[in-house]
């Protein structure tokens, strides 16, 4: 075999293994500890207590389009009732602090997948009707939260043969429009 052809059979191999190699280590699901240790908040808050009195997720994490994310509440919509109940918690102070300076309460995330993955909550929960419960544990029971649902792509993919939804990479690896 000449020099020409050894070169052009190496490069060819090397172009179809690399991509090969990463698209491997993205399926194999990195090393997540579950259940996670419980996260340290700025502020204290059980969603067992407040899903007691009748909230449910989306009261507090609402979906505006596009959908990317079920944001956090408005410090106003947790000062709504607490500016009259628990007001003089020093937690709940702290928080009348923070809305009142217009600031936000700086939570720490628990959930997150990699900026090249379109993940839409939109179409998860709204469309799909998937219950929060299904990605993000019965949160309803907890007192202090820790991630407890991986995140990793063998755990979206084995959901999205379960409803039989598309495991093609351009799914959930290609831009969306916003």
């Amino acid at each position: 075999m000449n020099l020409m052809r050894r070169w052009l059979l190496f490069m060819f191999t090397g172009l179809v293994f690399a991509p090969t190699v990463m698209l491997w280590a993205q399926y194999t699901p990195r090393d997540e500890k579950l259940p996670g240790e419980p996260v340290k908040q700025p502020l204290p808050y059980s969603h067992k207590v407040h899903v007691g009195l009748g909230l449910k997720c989306l009261d507090c994490h609402k979906i505006e389009k596009p959908g990317y994310m079920a944001g956090y509440p408005q410090e106003a919509t947790c000062m709504a009732c607490h500016a009259s109940i628990k007001a003089d918690s020093p937690h709940i102070q702290k928080l009348a602090e923070i809305e009142k300076s217009g600031t936000r309460v700086p939570w720490v995330k628990l959930y997150a997948v990699p900026n090249y993955v379109y993940f839409s909550h939109e179409a998860h929960h709204k469309e799909a009707k998937i219950e929060c419960v299904e990605c993000h544990g019965d949160v309803a029971q907890r007192d202090v939260l820790f991630k407890e649902k991986s995140t990793a792509m063998t755990t979206c993919m084995d959901c999205h043969a379960q409803r039989q939804a598309s495991n093609n990479c351009g799914f959930c690896h290609d831009p969306h429009p916003e």
